[in-house]
């Protein structure tokens, strides 16, 4: 009976330490989520802060990129129309009407340039309602020559974006211009074309932060003038130092607009309305200006007590987990049983993994008549049921888009990052021609989110089907081979580091070209390191003669030679890393031969920016020069845009469709629609030598079309309009 109480007195002293020890360590996770709890609301409110800034310097860079590519894309055109001054009213209104970003648009000539036109000449299109109107703003009470943006374009000989500011006399709101000096002829100063976006949009854009209701937006131009703030009042019409000094913690303040005016980017604490506030700043690079979002300190930790909360039913989590603790201590027969069957389903579970991971990879390797100009093939060999390698490719407006890579590390880790590689790859590439512009957003998003400090080598190619024009950049990958009939040897890329590393890498991209029947062969260090039992390296030599042997071989053939040839030198040996391997044979004999691309449009203007991308990538795809494809892209777009605007009745939907055949020797362009008869080219050239108020209205786009073009035929049928255009190369 004794020696029972002194078992019971015992166990007894064993369940108090037991729930003393429990005690002290969830108080001890209270205390530490507590402090990792502030810390991370604190870090989602800079995250949140700095994706808002982030994300609203790309919107405003984007509308600013679309009205400096209008502005270069006319100057062109005004050059030429110089001579007669009076033809460039319909330039700034094609403008407006081409590009919705733009308000107005103004070509402003110097003083007295048309003499016989008063000393100041200049036409101004603009927006009024659905309307574009259009005024000469040559008054002298207007006085342009002495604005900031007509004078700045001509000192500094370049492209200039203006102060925001009020047009009064001209287009009558808020507004900044981008404006671009113009050359004549001769090679003179002539005049300063421009264009206008109204700064309506940013007061909508910039506005309140998502999940906190106090935050608000501040946004100051290069010279500190508030463009957008809480107080309407002092927009446009107050300096942010200003401002700064009517303020309790002016000093902070002053601190902050002066890093903001400097275009530095960052956070700091600040006093505001008596409370405690984070201020995040950056600057919106193109324009010069700068952003900031102000965030209340209560506003931050205000999730603090939910996190408390949160903490408590750990607490209480924690009681039932150490009595369930206890109670498998008691079942511990139990408890190695359940483990024999977790391990059975992990097994199976790896086993299902597996074949989810391999069925992303694409089978499929192109052997479809569609594309006979490629010849592909591939195969991963997983050293675990998972593994990291990764292969992918698909075909994109005439070009093969493939990679290649190896994760650092083994198993389901690996396997996960090879996941998110292949998906990023294909989701970057889906919107982007450049390889280095492709791996280098690979990269940044890795950065990112690279806790486990893992990273990937990467190799990732473009090839134009075309005429084997071959872009490709190198993240830290084995520099595959290129083969051919009796040739094979290592390429000579550029040792970038691997994806995932360190964010804001510039990777540098590099270019060859393959003739019929030469292709690359790449692959993972699987192959070169894979070991036999005496652990001898299978190493470049071995796979440099295997490919010397099948290099006329198909692709199929290549892969299956190297892969039988490496399981014969590990002689059934377990392999200690993944093993990939892509052939990638270029079979297209006559490039450009007959090189063919279609392009549907709605008749909407707006659809015009899809003609700009289906025009370069006709460029780069036949390899023509800036000028002569700038060219094709004017006649082009002024033949489109006469069909969007009168080929069908108002209100009325309808399509355009351009169908480009590429030859040695000339382009032609072929633009149909189903709208009413109409034949552009029975209209007779305008008279350039009239004024504008005796010339009849119309005619200026096809006449232009004429003159770039080498010849231009008109024809009904099937009941569609069927406009061709031939220029010879």
């Amino acid at each position: 009976m004794l020696n029972r109480k002194r078992k019971h007195l015992k166990y007894a002293f064993q369940a108090i330490a037991t729930v003393i020890v429990a005690l002290a360590t969830l108080e001890a996770t209270f205390l530490i989520q507590y402090f990792f709890s502030r810390n991370t609301l604190y870090e989602e409110a800079t995250r949140q802060a700095e994706e808002e800034l982030e994300a609203t310097n790309l919107h405003i860079t984007d509308v600013l990129d679309q009205v400096e590519t209008a502005v270069r894309n006319n100057v062109w055109p005004v050059r030429k129309t110089l001579a007669v001054p009076d033809s460039l009213w319909p330039l700034t209104r094609r403008i407006v009407e081409c590009n919705p970003s733009v308000y107005g648009a103004a070509i402003a000539l110097k003083e007295d340039y048309f003499p016989d036109k008063g000393r100041l000449f200049a036409t101004y299109a603009y927006r009024s309602g659905d309307q574009i109107d259009t005024i000469h703003m040559g008054k002298a009470s207007y006085g342009y020559p002495g604005k900031e943006w007509f004078i700045k374009p001509l000192e500094q000989n370049g492209g200039y974006w203006s102060e925001p500011y009020y047009d009064s006399g001209g287009g009558e709101l808020l507004m900044t211009t981008y404006s671009i000096p113009v050359t004549d002829s001769d090679g003179n100063m002539a005049a300063v074309l421009t264009s206008d976006i109204s700064l309506d949009w940013l007061t909508d854009m910039v506005g309140d932060v998502e999940g906190y209701p106090s935050a608000f937006s501040v946004l100051v131009s290069r010279t500190g003038q508030l463009m957008v703030c809480p107080a309407p009042a002092f927009v446009m019409r107050a300096t942010v130092q200003e401002v700064a000094a009517t303020l309790e913690d002016s000093t902070t303040v002053r601190d902050i607009s002066l890093a903001m005016l400097a275009g530095e980017r960052g956070s700091r604490q600040v006093m505001y309305d008596g409370e405690k506030q984070y201020v995040f700043y950056a600057p919106i690079d193109r324009a010069g200006w700068s952003m900031a979002i102000v965030v209340p300190h209560k506003e931050i930790y205000g999730d603090v007590k939910r996190v408390g909360f949160l903490v408590i039913l750990l607490q209480v989590f924690g009681i039932l987990l150490m009595s369930y603790i206890l109670y498998v201590a008691l079942r511990n027969q139990l408890r190695f049983r359940e483990v024999s069957e977790n391990k059975s389903r992990i097994d199976s579970e790896l086993r299902v993994a597996r074949n989810i991971q391999m069925s992303m990879l694409p089978t499929s390797f192109l052997t479809t008549p569609e594309h006979t100009e490629i010849d592909m093939s591939g195969v991963i060999v997983p050293a675990r049921e998972v593994g990291g390698d990764l292969y992918d490719f698909y075909v994109r407006d005439g070009k093969l888009y493939f990679c290649i890579g190896d994760v650092s590390g083994k198993g389901v880790p690996a396997s996960l990052v090879m996941s998110v590689t292949r998906s990023l790859f294909r989701s970057v590439s889906a919107h982007e021609k450049s390889p280095q512009r492709i791996v280098t957003s690979m990269n940044d998003s890795m950065a990112d989110m690279n806790e486990n400090n893992m990273f990937v080598t990467f190799f990732l190619g473009v090839l134009n089907l075309g005429n084997g024009h071959l872009w490709f950049c190198n993240a830290g990958h084995n520099p595959p081979v290129r083969t051919g009939p009796g040739t094979a040897a290592l390429l000579d890329v550029v040792p970038n580091l691997p994806l995932g590393i360190v964010p804001g890498l510039q990777f540098q991209e590099q270019e060859i070209d393959l003739t019929c029947g030469e292709g690359l062969f790449l692959y993972t260090d699987g192959l070169t390191e894979a070991e036999d039992m005496d652990k001898v390296l299978f190493g470049e030599k071995q796979m440099l003669d295997n490919l010397l042997q099948s290099g006329a071989e198909s692709a199929d053939l290549q892969v299956k030679s190297m892969l039988s040839s490496v399981m014969a030198h590990v002689r059934g040996t377990d392999p200690n890393d993944d093993l990939t391997m892509l052939s990638i044979r270029f079979m297209n004999a006559s490039p450009l031969a007959g090189l063919d691309r279609h392009l549907s449009l709605r008749n909407d203007i707006n659809d015009i920016p899809r003609l700009h991308e289906y025009m370069q990538g006709i460029s780069e795809e036949a390899d023509l020069d800036h000028p002569f494809a700038m060219s094709l892209n004017l006649a082009l777009e002024e033949a489109v845009s006469n069909v969007m605007l009168y080929a069908y009745p108002a209100g009325t939907e309808g399509q355009v469709d351009i169908d480009t055949h590429i030859r040695e020797d000339h382009i032609e362009f072929s633009v149909s629609d189903s709208g009413v008869p109409f034949d552009p080219t029975a209209k007779v050239d305008p008279n350039l030598e009239l004024d504008v108020e005796e010339r009849p209205v119309g005619g200026l786009g096809i006449y232009l079309v004429k003159r770039i073009m080498d010849s231009v035929s008109y024809a009904r049928k099937d009941g569609k309009n069927i406009l061709t255009m031939i220029k010879k190369r």
